[in-house]
């Protein structure tokens, strides 16, 4: 496997329903419950979430770099690194390279079905 894109998630996880995204490019798996959503991401580089808020997120980086912005505070996350965005937080991010990221969302419609 190329060095620029990591091992892919295991099959299960991409037979998950694909979510509907405003960007062309990254690509999310859906696993939703009543009590909150799980987002499998996997983002091109250079890919920017503009400034944004909504419910309670949190998330952990699996491959690759992304630059977080939450608040006033801006971050840079590598494989293992954690986050958590509190309830209404304006944040941003910027992908540096191909990154995999695993968010959890309080709200359980955060992102529809494709």
């Amino acid at each position: 496997m190329p060095a620029d894109k990591p091992l892919p998630y295991p099959d299960f996880i991409q037979a998950l329903p694909k979510a509907k995204l405003a960007a062309e490019g990254p690509v999310a798996h859906l696993l939703s419950a009543p009590q909150g959503q799980m987002v499998f991401f996997e983002l091109p580089p250079g890919g920017h979430v503009p400034p944004h808020s909504h419910g309670a997120q949190w998330g952990i980086i699996v491959a690759g770099e992304v630059e977080l912005t939450i608040e006033d505070k801006t971050m840079t996350l590598r494989p293992g690194d954690s986050y958590y965005v509190p309830d209404g937080a304006v944040h941003s991010g910027t992908v540096k390279v191909f990154s995999r990221v695993v968010d959890v969302f309080a709200e359980n419609d955060r992102y529809q079905a494709k």
